[in-house]
């Protein structure tokens, strides 16, 4: 079992959820409330669960198949936040902010998935 708090990964995941939660979400219409809005949360904060829940994972195949979903659910984040500035909730520099930090996230993800799997 591996301590996910030491993860950088894990460390940058958690800082995009913030982001996240403090920077994009509100720029969301409230009629989205229910909709988009909760679909953006919800893949932001899977990026990070599924680093913790493969973490306590005991083989490193395990680990990777919850880095796969972790990448996943970045990629889901990006395309949320892609429809919302075409929907005109987000203007393009929070947009392109959020695919950067999320970019680092998934290069990460990657390189720790090919380390997994040799």
């Amino acid at each position: 079992m591996r301590d996910y708090q030491k993860l950088e990964v894990w460390k940058k995941a958690h800082l995009l959820t913030v982001h996240t939660y403090k920077v994009i979400v509100p720029e969301f219409p409230s009629h989205e409330k229910y909709d988009l809005c909760s679909q953006v949360k919800r893949a932001a904060y899977s990026v990070p669960l599924n680093i913790v829940e493969g973490a306590g994972r005991r083989t490193e195949k395990d680990f990777a198949h919850f880095l796969d979903n972790a990448l996943g659910s970045v990629q889901e984040l990006e395309y949320t936040c892609f429809l919302a500035k075409d929907l005109e909730y987000l203007d393009e520099s929070k947009y392109e902010e959020m695919c950067k930090k999320a970019g680092e996230v998934k290069a990460m993800l990657i390189g720790l998935i090919k380390h997994l799997r040799p």
